[in-house]
């Protein structure tokens, strides 16, 4: 990727949707995308009861990693499951 300089990446964005830019440049912006988020984070930010978020971890189309026992999802896809359940930004 080129840079216009140490912050700012410039991606090609001549076949993505609107939405699809978006995410890439918030994408590019975090510190760590691949940060695993526990049950407790999920709940906190969709403003949903622990009972909910677990059933939510259970959903097909909820894209869970299990580590163990536990289970968790990536920041990147996180934000990209809520984008698409949302319907866009």
């Amino acid at each position: 990727m080129n840079s216009i300089n140490e912050n700012v990446k410039v991606i090609d964005t001549k076949d993505k949707t609107l939405n699809e830019q978006i995410v890439i440049n918030y994408l590019n912006k975090l510190k760590n995308p691949f940060m695993i988020l526990s049950v407790k984070d999920v709940s906190k930010d969709l403003h949903i009861g622990i009972n909910q978020a677990y059933d939510l971890f259970k959903q097909n189309d909820f894209p869970t990693i299990c580590i163990g026992k536990r289970k968790g999802i990536t920041l990147a896809t996180y934000l990209l499951w809520k984008m698409n359940k949302k319907g866009g930004i």
